[in-house]
């Protein structure tokens, strides 16, 4: 079997007494699009910089495409579309004099002159010049610009407009198309649930869990809104692993996890007027990894 194209061996980087991130492991196969989750401050960027080798951890390994990402780094990120921060552009250039410094670094054909008219980037412009929005439009152009085996995204759509969001959302699509490596992180339960095959979540710096798309499906964790002719009270809607997380005098949200037909049987007997189920977002079971309920 080939070697992931990702390996996160044992990662913990300390800043001071502060623990960013804490003995993270894990693996990321070729041509997965692997969503990074946490809300900011759980270590996500962090990560991110020690695979670019902007940080050296602390303790343990980081591995793209087979070579150590701090000992043998330049060639690594030969392999490697990055989106550097908009904080790291440099504001007395333009976003074409990015492209050139970047073009001259690779030496290797790009497509900055496409994605200058996909993402609508204005070239006239020195960066300091640019909305957060249209630097945001310059940092993805750079992480799309070669074709790579790997592309890291740290939040790719932070600042976008919905048509522009489309537009990254499209990228990730035709590089995971072409066999590329996606490591996205965002905090944008949303986009992660559209774009990625397999998630990691992060908490304090710490991997709590990893999970494909499928097995978070699989885990039947259902969302279950009752509508009722009449007034009910929460304490009466008894369900077998079910919470009450609504409550309105004639409508009931409830959380449910577990297989279908003892739910339909439960509900039966409650006789709503109308039903509704639905597999739970990626954002109900983020919340209920954070709760540890799962």
């Amino acid at each position: 079997m080939p070697e992931p194209t990702i390996v996160i061996d044992h990662l913990t980087k300390r800043f001071g007494r502060t623990t960013a991130v804490n003995d993270v492991s894990l693996t990321v196969q070729a041509g997965e699009v692997f969503g990074f989750l946490g809300p900011n401050g759980a270590g996500k960027t962090t990560t991110i910089r020690c695979m670019m080798d902007f940080y050296r951890p602390t303790a343990g390994s980081i591995r793209l495409m087979g070579l150590d990402a701090n000992t043998e780094g330049v060639l690594s990120r030969k392999h490697v579309g990055f989106m550097p921060p908009v904080t790291a552009l440099n504001e007395k250039w333009t976003s074409c004099e990015h492209f050139d410094y970047a073009r001259a670094l690779r030496k290797a054909h790009d497509r900055s002159a496409e994605l200058v008219q996909r993402l609508e980037i204005d070239t006239t412009k020195t960066i300091k010049q640019l909305s957060s929005g249209n630097r945001q439009k310059v940092s993805l152009a750079m992480a799309f610009m070669f074709t790579t085996d790997v592309v890291i995204l740290d939040e790719p759509t932070n600042g976008l407009d919905p048509l522009l969001q489309q537009t990254a959302y499209e990228l990730i699509h035709e590089a995971h198309q072409r066999g590329a490596t996606i490591f996205m992180s965002s905090h944008n339960l949303a986009e992660v649930e559209r774009t990625c095959t397999r998630v990691g979540i992060l908490r304090n710096g710490n991997l709590i869990a990893q999970e494909t798309m499928l097995s978070l499906q699989e885990k039947h964790l259902y969302t279950v809104q009752l509508w009722f002719n009449h007034d009910v009270a929460p304490a009466s809607i008894m369900l077998p692993n079910a919470t009450v997380i609504v409550a309105q005098p004639r409508t009931v949200t409830l959380k449910y996890q577990g297989v279908m037909q003892p739910l339909l049987d439960s509900i039966a007997r409650l006789k709503p007027y109308d039903v509704s189920i639905n597999h739970a977002t990626l954002e109900e079971h983020f919340m209920t990894f954070y709760n540890h309920q799962v």
